[in-house]
């Protein structure tokens, strides 16, 4: 085997990124390269079928599901509820915008399941608005990014579902696991923008606390949308339904209250909310595909056997191997997008965690934090091109104001990698300590 068939594959995806190629399109290229130079020894149509089979799972069928069910509810005025909502629980602390941006993440992890869909939602709302209040356009591009960070631990999250898929964890298990890490969270956001507003003179929204009338009315307002985490879970828990099927159960419960209790969602509109559901679904599943592909590389090279004897070569303790797991991630987080990273890096990593007993749960919502926080880390991560992009900021701008956020977030990894109790206090609570695979 010469270099060139082993590394080969490797330098095209490597050189793709450097020239801001899609991922998608980098790993499935770099997949095809491996291929064609083993065409002596593995037919070319079997990257077709590496292609193909990266989609044959069950579990899958959660994701579009959930997708559709978080353009529905984008689409029924759901988003204005949940402003408001924010707006009375926050809007009377300094720098009230920034704090309802936080809240507004956590609010809206249980509906659109995607970390960039609420960084340009942010961004367009919240984010204009600070602009316009005379916040710092650095500074709303990164509290607007860093807030979206939250969906991706709370439930139906779709990086929690792909994570499940790969390592073969129940994702019941894992919806129940994110909640409680993405409220600590929203608390480290929450005090960070403080000390940041405090210190810049960023005025509160309203010069009063709410009222408890307000609350209570803001509160009924958005029930209907805060009760769907609550229909996942409670209808896994007591074996309703599968995480899979809680996906369908989700998209009939979310038109009913756009169509029958909110009313500003018709019929007619459905056609173009299906179609916009298909189009995100299919970006995430097109990636899966070609990760898959690529992933067959790294089987036939051995990759995953060879990081495997490296780490386990440093330590066997768990602790300090997931601490050790973290930095590699967070240095791999400056170079590769957090999606690509959570494909590729599952089949990976999982033989390791196991081996030293690692909970594949726990280790679950560390590696999600982890490359989710790699979305605001210049120079690749999508959540803060998205924000910087609405809000026209430089990536040196931003950079200089994501730091402190950056540490706080820093701080939260390394709690969570700690102390698993965190991550895995409410899955045994609702599931008991061990359940099989939906």
């Amino acid at each position: 085997m010469t270099f060139l068939h082993l590394a080969g594959p490797a330098l095209v995806v490597t050189l793709l990124f450097l020239l801001r190629t899609p991922i998608t399109w980098a790993m499935a290229i770099g997949a095809l390269s491996f291929f064609v130079l083993n065409i002596d020894m593995i037919p070319l149509s079997n990257f077709a079928q590496e292609m193909a089979e990266g989609s044959q799972s069950v579990s899958l069928l959660a994701l579009p599901l959930f997708v559709l069910a978080g353009c529905i509810m984008n689409a029924s005025g759901i988003t204005r509820r949940l402003i408001n909502l924010a707006d009375v629980l926050v809007g009377h602390m300094v720098g009230a915008l920034a704090q309802m941006c936080t809240i507004l993440g956590v609010l809206l992890g249980g509906l659109t399941a995607s970390s960039n869909a609420d960084a340009a939602m942010l961004s367009k709302t919240l984010g204009n608005q600070m602009v316009r209040k005379g916040y710092s356009p650095a500074f709303a591009a990164v509290i607007t990014s860093s807030a979206s960070i939250i969906t991706a631990l709370i439930p139906p999250s779709i990086g929690l579902i792909i994570y499940g898929y790969l390592s073969e964890t129940s994702i019941g298990r894992l919806f129940a696991a994110g909640l409680l890490p993405g409220l600590v969270l929203a608390v480290a956001l929450m005090l960070t923008t403080r000390i940041v507003a405090g210190r810049r003179g960023y005025l509160p929204q309203r010069t009063t606390r709410a009222t408890k009338a307000e609350l209570r009315s803001a509160f009924f307002d958005g029930l209907w949308a805060l009760s769907i985490p609550v229909v996942i879970l409670g209808g896994t828990r007591y074996g309703l339904f599968t995480t899979t099927e809680s996906g369908a159960i989700v998209v009939l419960y979310v038109l009913f209250i756009s169509i029958f209790v909110y009313r500003e969602m018709r019929w007619r509109d459905l056609p173009e909310v299906m179609a916009e559901a298909a189009r995100d679904s299919a970006t995430v599943m097109i990636m899966i595909c070609a990760a898959a592909a690529f992933g067959f590389y790294l089987s036939w090279e051995a990759v995953p056997q060879s990081l495997s004897s490296w780490i386990e070569g440093v330590t066997s303790n768990p602790l300090l191997m997931l601490l050790l797991i973290n930095v590699v991630l967070i240095v791999l987080g400056t170079a590769i997008e957090g999606s690509a990273a959570l494909i590729i890096l599952t089949p990976m990593l999982m033989p390791i965690v196991t081996k030293v007993g690692i909970d594949p749960v726990h280790f679950g919502i560390v590696f999600i934090t982890n490359l989710t926080i790699a979305g605001i880390t210049p120079p690749v991560g999508g959540m803060m091109y998205i924000s910087s992009q609405i809000l026209r900021v430089s990536m040196m701008e931003y950079a200089r104001e994501v730091l402190p956020f950056l540490l706080a977030m820093t701080i939260v990894l390394v709690v969570l990698s700690v102390f698993p109790q965190i991550s895995l206090l409410l899955p045994n609570l609702i599931y008991g300590s061990s359940v099989p695979m939906p």
